[in-house]
């Protein structure tokens, strides 16, 4: 604009009247475009066209208020608007259905984002969900002045003119050219921690998004007006001069502005198809209510965006032509309510530079001291200080009420030329404020760790002017004393958390971070908040809050316990945090300690909220959810079933996950969720056997399915290379730890020990763990296994693959545990045996090996070593392996001392029958007692039994 400014001087003599309201800034804008571009050309008409669009949107008889989104110029220009023009309609450009929320605003605290959220969707592909649209307001926008304004001015109406949420994503084609890349006022460049994700990843809906499209245009502008991202430009080139500016002269740089960035963008067709679109929409709906209410369209005004105010679609106006329908919504279920919001998360959001909403809140604040107007505000706005009135103030506001129309205006004449003309106002110096600046921002360093002392603060203050200066300012914004505070006080590192340039941000007026007013939260919200009272804490305030449950000494306290292990499953890691104290199936709390900090996640729970009316309700979902998913797994079904009983107590619901598991676990045809199923069918079968008579119906059935499934697939697991040794351990540990409770369901065994029978592996790990199957079933002895460990150590072309037939042992405790002592035994022959060069050089694959393949049997090794090895040092010289033992000697068989040359053991038994006597009743035996006689006993049963005698020849012979 400064270009222009200084070519295009007006010409004496030229006419200014009888040819329209901007005939003279016409002529300037033609000499500028015969100067810059020697001749005629499209420089003209873009420049001649600018005005057009002014001049067109200054003579619409509906007035149309151009804004950019949160600017306090554009708040300070529509507060002094309202109270002069007193419209009975206000149209603002706002998806039409978030008309109802708009109310709520009175019960929070700004800023705050209307929200419109939906997780069961219709119409759009499933990858999009949870479809999320926020709109953030703060005190310092111009919006809500707007909606302050005319909910709580009786007879005014305010309607919603831009498309529904719906319709939002209908057009949104969901390309990465759509949006805006990261630089200097993008996401990436903001640092506001867990704040800046407020909005989460929620579609962005803005009141005037002024900004350039054109990247070589906002390149130019940064350059030449010397500073460093597109907040600070806006706020040194447009927000300053138009603060001090008169209405008409604001509306017409603002339009001016947006015809600018308008017909430099980019041709962009879906961009530009939604943006026309829209703005259809707007007009369309604005006539249609019009026409329905009889209202003069002198008494309405029109907020919109600076970039929509100059459309140039045929709808445009009051007097447009045709219409436009969006179409049909689709069959989503949308919910609405509002969430917090923050300074960080606004610009994160929406590209804008770290600090600049808490600056322009800055700016606002001082306007209004400044100007002394009356700002709107929500009559029992949460956090808002209330002003007070003069008795000549309430006075003067009730003796000319909101509804009356105001005196007509004269038509609105050319102020965009002497607006263009004038020089910059040149601001002076405010010593006192730079010297406080720079004495707190030292002061907010040393607290934070640097080493800043009384020069520091006399450097930012000097740098803070000559930065001013290079730049052309006669008085330092707070993005000049930003700079020299980041120049003078830090130096290679961050002590503390927050760096100086955060600093700044928070002495410039701080990240304001809202929260949703009890009175405006959904019922699932104000339900959890009710049932977590007995805690007797300020849950709704940010921060961490520590919880102490002593649920022995107040069993009411269960009844919390179990809200907070639900929020816990639901809400993001940090809302609820487990200090002491778990759940298991099976047990009951005694005492817990809870780090909370809900207020933090407010948005959260809030979404919550849009699920369901109670968390029993939106957890129940998401495990059916979670269950009967396309992709879900035998495991992740069980998983489900099993949270069912652990944070809900359903058993109708784990009986119906579990029936379904079963189904899953038939369809699968890979053994991936092995490990898993096995720890937690282990662990349900553990709970069900202690906590109720009989085992469920679907336990057996999963058990015996299961058992078939496992068996069918051992063959191809053991020689397919997807399947890793602990999957296969993990389906030997399935079946032969369930296979007591599968035979009594019916299984076979056979069917086992032909799947052992068919597998032939070729992997060493998977090959040791069928050896161990093997011994496991009794088909391969322990002495055999060790035999076949010393052949691998024997031959030296194995001995490099023995830390893989390690694992494999080492798997095998998983299904056979009896097997600990023949690893300890195997690991031993391998260190005893083999030379160092040969062992050290595999030493560290044996140790990777069974840290990543087994590290959560290495406690089995470690205890069974300890229980075989000595415990002392000295010991170990004369300590022979119990392996390599031979059988010991027994000891003397003690003499028999009896009176009778028979055994003793009969000489007892006679003299105390009454022994015998009681077991022979307890087993039904009634013969009387006989005398035992001298002779061969043994022979004698022999003789009376040959059948068994014969048996015992023949297979003694067959060996």
């Amino acid at each position: 604009m400064s270009e222009i400014t200084s070519a295009g001087r007006p010409s004496p003599g030229r006419p200014s009247r009888g040819q329209g309201a901007f005939e003279v800034l016409r002529a300037q804008l033609r000499e500028a475009a015969a100067a810059f571009a020697d001749g005629p050309d499209a420089l003209e008409g873009i420049l001649l066209g600018m005005v057009d669009d002014v001049d067109r949107a200054v003579r619409e008889p509906l007035e149309i208020f151009p804004v950019c989104h949160h600017s306090p110029a554009s708040a300070l220009a529509m507060a002094r608007r309202l109270r002069r023009k007193r419209p009975k309609v206000v149209y603002l450009e706002l998806c039409e259905d978030m008309a109802p929320l708009l109310t709520e605003l009175r019960n929070c605290r700004l800023p705050v984002a209307v929200q419109a959220f939906a997780t069961e969707i219709d119409g759009f592909p499933a990858e999009w969900s949870p479809l999320s649209v926020v709109a953030p307001v703060t005190e310092a926008s111009a919006e809500y002045q707007a909606i302050a304004y005319a909910l709580d001015t009786p007879g005014v109406e305010l309607v919603l003119v831009d498309r529904s949420s719906d319709h939002v994503f209908q057009w949104d084609a969901r390309r990465a050219e759509t949006t805006r890349p990261d630089g200097p006022d993008g996401p990436g460049g903001s640092d506001g921690g867990e704040e800046a994700g407020l909005h989460g990843d929620a579609v962005g809906v803005e009141i005037g998004d002024l900004r350039p499209r054109f990247a070589e245009l906002e390149e130019h502008l940064l350059r030449h007006g010397r500073v460093r991202h597109w907040s600070e430009w806006w706020h040194q080139y447009v927000e300053q001069p138009l603060g001090e500016s008169d209405h008409e002269s604001y509306r017409q740089a603002m339009l001016l502005i947006g015809s600018l960035f308008r017909r430099l963008a980019p041709g962009d067709p879906h961009r530009l198809r939604v943006d026309e679109d829209r703005e259809r929409h707007m007009w369309t709906r604005m006539r249609q209510h019009l026409a329905a209410s009889g209202t003069d369209p002198a008494d309405c005004l029109y907020v919109c965006g600076a970039f929509h105010a100059v459309s140039r679609v045929a709808e445009f106006g009051v007097g447009g032509a045709g219409g436009f329908e969006p179409g049909p919504r689709t069959a989503t279920t949308w919910q609405y309510g509002l969430i917090p919001s923050s300074h960080a998360a606004i610009e994160a959001q929406f590209g804008l530079a770290p600090g600049s909403v808490s600056i322009a809140a800055t700016v606002w604040a001082k306007n209004l001291r400044r100007t002394r107007v009356e700002p709107y505000r929500l009559a029992g706005q949460a956090g808002a200080k209330p002003r007070k009135k003069t008795g000549g103030q309430a006075k003067k506001q009730a003796a000319a009420p909101p509804q009356a129309s105001p005196a007509p205006e004269a038509p609105a004449a050319d102020r965009l030329s002497g607006f263009l003309r004038q020089p910059p106002v040149l601001d002076g110096l405010d010593e006192a404020e730079l010297l406080g600046w720079s004495v707190e921002i030292v002061r907010a360093a040393r607290r934070n760790g640097y080493l800043a002392s009384t020069a520091d603060a006399i450097a930012v203050f000097e740098t803070s002017i000559l930065l001013a200066g290079m730049r052309d300012r006669a008085r330092p914004t707070p993005y000049d004393f930003q700079d020299a505070a980041v120049t003078c006080i830090e130096k290679d590192a961050v002590p503390g958390r927050r760096d100086v340039r955060r600093l700044v941000e928070i002495m410039m007026g701080g990240d304001r971070i809202g929260q949703v007013g009890y009175e405006s939260l959904p019922p699932l919200a104000r339900d959890v908040y009710d049932r977590l009272a007995p805690l007797e804490l300020k849950l709704q305030q940010r921060g961490v809050r520590r919880a102490l449950l002593d649920i022995a000494a107040r069993p009411e306290l269960e009844q919390c316990s179990d809200v907070l292990w639900m929020l816990r499953y639901l809400l993001p890691r940090g809302a609820a945090r487990p200090v002491m104290g778990e759940r298991k199936l099976g047990e009951r709390p005694i005492q817990e300690s809870w780090d909370l900090a809900l207020g933090t996640h407010q948005r959260a729970l809030i979404e919550l909220g849009y699920e369901g009316v109670s968390i029993e309700q939106v957890l129940e979902q998401r495990l059916r959810r979670a269950a009967y998913d396309p992709k879900a797994t035998a495991a992740g079904v069980l998983a489900a079933g099993e949270d069912a009983t652990l944070y809900l107590r359903s058993r109708r619901l784990a009986d119906e996950l579990g029936t379904h598991a079963l189904q899953v676990l038939s369809a699968e045809r890979s053994v991936d969720g092995a490990p898993e199923v096995l720890r937690r069918i282990r662990r349900l079968l553990a709970y069900y056997r202690t906590a109720e008579p009989a085992l469920p119906p679907w336990i057996e059935s999963f058990v015996r399915t299961g058992y078939a499934h496992y068996c069918t697939l051992l063959p191809t697991a053991f020689t397919d290379d997807d399947a890793t040794v602990r999957q296969v351990a993990a389906m030997l540990g399935f079946l032969f730890s369930m296979e007591g409770l599968a035979l009594s369901l019916g299984c076979d065994r056979t069917q086992l020990e032909l799947a052992v029978a068919q597998s032939h592996p070729e992997n060493p790990s998977k090959t040791a763990l069928l050896w161990a199957a093997q011994t496991q079933l009794g088909h391969l002895s322990r002495a055999e296994l060790s035999a076949r460990c010393g052949e691998l150590l024997a031959n030296p072309l194995v001995v490099p693959a023995y830390p893989r037939y390690l694992s494999g042992f080492l798997h095998a405790l998983e299904p056979a545990p009896g097997l600990t002592g023949f690893v300890v035994e195997a690991v031993s022959n391998a260190f005893g045996r083999l030379p160092d060069e040969v062992l050290l050089p595999w030493l560290p694959t044996l140790i990777t090996t069974l840290r990543s393949g087994g590290a959560e049997l290495a406690p089995l090794l470690i205890r069974e070593a300890g229980r075989i090895f000595p415990g002392r040092l000295a010991e170990l010289d004369e300590w022979t392996p119990p392996w390599r033992a031979g059988p010991a000697a027994g000891p003397e068989p003690a003499p028999v001392r009896s009176g009778r040359p028979g055994g003793g053991g009969a000489a007892l038994l006679a003299a105390h029958p009454a022994a015998l006597d009681a077991v022979a009743a307890l087993l039904g035996c009634d013969e009387p007692w006989q005398t035992a006689a001298p002779a061969r006993t043994g022979a004698a049963l022999t003789g009376r039994y040959p059948d068994t005698a014969a048996a015992l020849e023949a297979l003694l012979a067959d060996v």
